[in-house]
């Protein structure tokens, strides 16, 4: 059985989903990627089966209310709105399960509040780190057909990102994104209610070059400060490229990662069988 409901923080309505919430096992909370994005459930809310399992939409994303305005989009925002859920479901005890963007503001929280109740990390297809992302972007764009490269360069040396940038971030896409052919009605359904209010100030224009508030983002020099089992996962084809995936991986104290083949930056629902059997072999002792 699913329940929704709103937290309430800072005047705004923070949307939030449960599953499985009488069962006792250490809760997994999962934290969404973006900025912008929405929560998906799909295979995720399958490990309800044995925890509870906890969704939320981020502030003007999905169900929850939109800010006031684009520039209070900031990830301090996020770390403290990520805290106030936490607070707001009473979970005295949890797991934490980043997708993409969520990986960056799941470690920025513990990072920032050091909180003793989480007991683990799970950070699928992580961003951590804006300077290694984008080394890894400028790889998997050389090795994209010649006339996307060129569409791409042009595109971010001259600042216009139209018709023929939106053609090429698609191949890109099919490529590191996600190898589905076609992508899941709700994958699809997902990229339609991106909130570029989020995604512009925070981000910026280009997938591929960060130019918002995310530019200096970068936590890898920190990493080794996270004293809880952190399991990475990413696909064989993912955007969060296998060797920085492994570099993140190495810089946590308590560092395990596993590569799902035949998929990309979406692996958990690309290769559903794998990604669960992996979590929950993980999951065993939590």
């Amino acid at each position: 059985m699913m329940r929704e409901d709103y937290i309430n923080y800072q005047g705004k309505k923070i949307w939030y989903s449960a599953y499985g919430e009488s069962l006792q096992q250490t809760p997994l909370l999962v934290v969404h990627g973006g900025p912008g994005f929405l929560s998906i459930p799909d295979v995720l809310a399958d490990f309800s089966d044995e925890r509870p399992v906890y969704f939320y939409d981020q502030l003007g994303c999905g169900n929850s209310d939109k800010a006031d305005q684009p520039d209070d989009y900031c990830l301090e925002y996020f770390v403290s709105e990520l805290d106030a859920v936490i607070q707001g479901l009473q979970l005295s005890e949890v797991i934490l399960l980043g997708l993409s963007w969520g990986c960056g503001l799941s470690v920025a929280y513990m990072l920032d509040k050091k909180p003793q109740f989480v007991t683990a990390l799970i950070l699928s297809a992580p961003y951590l780190s804006t300077p290694l992302w984008e080394e890894c972007a400028i790889e998997n764009i050389s090795n994209l057909p010649e006339a996307i490269q060129k569409i791409i360069v042009a595109a971010e040396k001259n600042q216009q990102f139209g018709a023929d940038y939106e053609m090429a971030t698609g191949v890109y896409y099919q490529k590191y994104l996600c190898r589905l052919e076609p992508w899941p009605d709700s994958v699809m359904a997902s990229f339609g209610k991106l909130n570029m209010d989020v995604y512009l100030p925070m981000w910026g224009p280009s997938e591929f070059t960060v130019n918002g508030k995310l530019k200096q983002f970068d936590l890898m020099p920190r990493l080794h400060e996270i004293p809880v089992p952190v399991l990475l996962t990413c696909g064989d084809n993912d955007e969060a490229g296998v060797k920085m995936v492994k570099d993140f991986q190495m810089a946590f104290p308590q560092g395990a990662m596993a590569v799902i083949p035949g998929a990309a930056h979406l692996h958990h629902i690309e290769q559903p069988l794998i990604y669960k059997t992996i979590v929950r072999e993980f999951l065993s002792d939590k």
